[in-house]
């Protein structure tokens, strides 16, 4: 018997039956701010403004002016969540992944009979077509640019379709058959593909992908060195599963489609083709990003030109995320825990025993590294492998470093570490005039002129909060009794 097909309804399906996991709501909601709002306050953590909390994934049944759309919101927004849905253990979830980058199981192509993201077609050349009426797409707050697409994988190749890759992007709903996409420059594969195509002066076919299993949408946010140009990250989705991930070919555009997502956009990235991002609501900004602030709105995004929209028949169901919530550290940084390692473990191997990017950095410009020392020749390691970490991934910011007691995943007990294993004067690594993420609104020039010439570069930490080889026994915790049920004692 054919094991039945991943894709976001069987990974509901499964969450259903935990209510601390998932809820479903039927009271009316806007998707005008008001949704996000409401998803503040019941899940959303990461670095969202206080009030917040970690909560369960919550699907709105009755979203206004969508009759008959579903919106999902929070279903990445706990790393537990996510091992749950990845049958794995949450705490190595970075080496699950970098296992599976290793191994890959590429992807497939069905017909037409076996893609239900195509049960309705809406064609861009029928009347009263409007991509702002079709997708329910939300916004964050009531200053965003527009309504936005926040978690639609785009898949796309290059000219000659001997590459193709997949990759997240905001992407802003800015008129009846019109995208804004913002693509980070340097790194992005999509970028490097849409680049050859302006060259050539021919639009690049696209599509967009919605409501997905989390195994894709978590996989296609690896990059570089990870990941090189070429690397279909659909591949790392497939050996999560143990099962190819389906696609089908475009309605109206010469690309794949995701056959089993809730709903897709097909397209072309136009060549020389830019828009102001804010252009319908002018308020200068653009929507909350990882950092916890609102990104500026960019006065020239990249263009996609819709040519249709499809999706299923039985209430289609519209998958967003909160910028700032926990849901982008899972996205983001469990597959960068994965890349550290996979350049740790090749360059000293056994010495990193485990890393976490917590919500402190938004999944991206923090990273805790649980290091093992064995002997006095291992004293040091632990610095270089922090240097590791940042030639592992670029934006990178902060390092912790801490020794193997310690919990990783407890920020009190790495505080901790910082209070009682560490001296500033000695301890901290500054490297200054680094490349670094443009989102982190510190790096500006007129915030530290000294070492930042432009924007995007930044001074990087280390904070070294391991004990020193030969003090190790001055730093042993209180041995308490070992008792293995003590589970008993609150029956």
């Amino acid at each position: 018997m054919t094991e039945k097909p991943w894709d976001l309804r069987r990974v509901l399906n499964e969450l259903k039956s935990d209510p601390k996991q998932y809820h479903e709501t039927d009271v009316a909601v806007d998707p005008d701010a008001e949704l996000s709002g409401v998803y503040r306050y019941i899940g959303a953590g990461g670095t969202v403004k206080r009030p917040t909390q970690e909560g369960p994934a919550m699907m709105f049944n009755n979203v206004k002016g969508f009759a008959d759309t579903r919106v999902l919101i929070g279903l990445m927004a706990s790393r537990k969540r996510v091992g749950k849905i990845f049958h794995h253990d949450y705490q190595t979830l970075g080496q699950y992944l970098n296992d599976a980058v290793s191994d890959p199981i590429w992807p497939q192509t069905v017909s037409e009979a076996d893609a239900p993201a195509h049960e309705v077609i809406h064609k861009a050349d029928e009347a009263n077509f409007d991509i702002r009426k079709l997708v329910a797409a939300p916004t964050n707050t009531p200053e965003d640019a527009g309504p936005y697409i926040t978690v639609g994988v785009v898949l796309g190749s290059n000219m000659d379709k001997s590459k193709s890759d997949v990759t997240i992007h905001r992407m802003v709903l800015e008129d009846k058959d019109k995208l804004g996409i913002y693509i980070m420059p340097g790194g992005r594969h999509i970028g490097a593909f849409a680049a050859e195509y302006e060259k050539a002066n021919q639009p690049m076919p696209v599509t967009i992908n919605i409501g997905l299993d989390p195994a894709i949408t978590i996989g296609a946010t690896f990059e570089p060195p990870t990941t090189p140009l070429g690397y279909n990250e659909l591949g790392v989705a497939g050996r999560i599963r143990n099962q190819a991930v389906q696609l089908v070919k475009g309605v109206t555009v010469d690309e794949k489609a995701i056959a089993r997502s809730e709903y897709t956009l097909e397209g072309y990235i136009m060549p020389h083709e830019r828009i102001q991002e804010d252009i319908n609501t002018h308020t200068g900004k653009a929507m909350p990003e990882f950092p916890g602030y609102d990104g500026d709105a960019n006065p020239a995004l990249q263009v996609i030109k819709v040519t249709a929209v499809t999706h299923r028949k039985s209430r289609p169901i519209m998958q967003s995320v909160i910028g700032p919530s926990e849901e982008h550290v899972s996205m983001a940084g469990i597959p960068t825990e994965a890349s550290i390692l996979q350049l740790v473990n090749r360059a000293i191997p056994g010495k990193v025993l485990n890393v976490y990017n917590p919500p402190a950095g938004g999944g991206k410009l923090m990273t805790i590294m649980q290091i093992h020392k064995e002997n006095e020749a291992d004293e040091g390691i632990q610095r270089q492998a922090a240097l590791l970490a940042f030639s592992a991934f670029k934006e990178l910011k902060t390092v912790v470093l801490v020794d193997d007691d310690v919990d990783i995943f407890d920020m009190n007990d790495v505080m901790w570490t910082i209070n009682t294993r560490f001296q500033a004067d000695q301890d901290l690594m500054i490297l200054s005039g680094m490349r670094n993420h443009p989102l982190d609104p510190s790096e500006r020039p007129e915030y530290d002129p000294k070492s930042i010439r432009f924007a995007g570069m930044s001074s990087k930490l280390v904070i070294d909060g391991t004990v020193p080889f030969d003090m190790k026994k001055q730093f042993e915790r209180a041995k308490f009794m070992d008792v293995p049920d003590w589970r008993k004692y609150l029956e």
